[in-house]
């Protein structure tokens, strides 16, 4: 039980992927409810914005954190009309100025484009295997060995 858990839990991270309301959607859901977020272009922009600066915040280096911000632009934007050569801009965006000058080229009033935006993040292909450190689920506090290999582990994916 504990391991599907761990598994579900990437499940639910890779599809917020470009999509953060999901968290709120997927509480909705737990309640009950069948209500569900669907923001148009505008507030996907101003998400996307806002991760930028909450990443600059965090690494203390523009450079680093635009570097970053690049990954998530296609997942933010799946199924929205954006065009090629933008896309193409926001997937190697330099600074945040520059990121606020390309965001500001969308349509504003553009809507949630319904199923297109829908589907799967992440990996594409083939599904690989979740798997968990031995014990890993065992407690919500992560204790100093834990830390250690988490930052070791980001370090690797990360480029450093």
């Amino acid at each position: 039980m504990v391991r599907e858990t761990g598994v579900d839990g990437v499940v639910i991270g890779r599809g917020c992927q470009g999509r953060p309301w999901l968290f709120g959607d997927l509480m909705n859901a737990f309640e009950g409810s069948e209500s569900r977020h669907r923001p148009g272009l505008k507030e996907v922009a101003d998400s996307v914005y806002r991760h930028a600066q909450l990443l600059i915040e965090t690494f203390d280096d523009e450079n680093k954190a635009l570097r970053d911000i690049r990954k998530h632009m296609a997942w933010y934007f799946k199924g929205y009309v954006v065009g090629g050569e933008l896309r193409a801009k926001l997937a190697t965006v330099p600074t945040l100025e520059v990121l606020r000058g390309l965001l500001d080229q969308l349509d504003p009033e553009a809507p949630y484009p319904g199923a297109d935006a829908e589907g799967p993040r992440g990996r594409a292909g083939t599904p690989k295997r979740t798997s968990l450190p031995e014990g890993w689920l065992n407690d919500r506090v992560m204790d100093a060995s834990q830390r250690t290999e988490i930052a070791a582990a980001e370090l690797d994916v990360s480029g450093g």
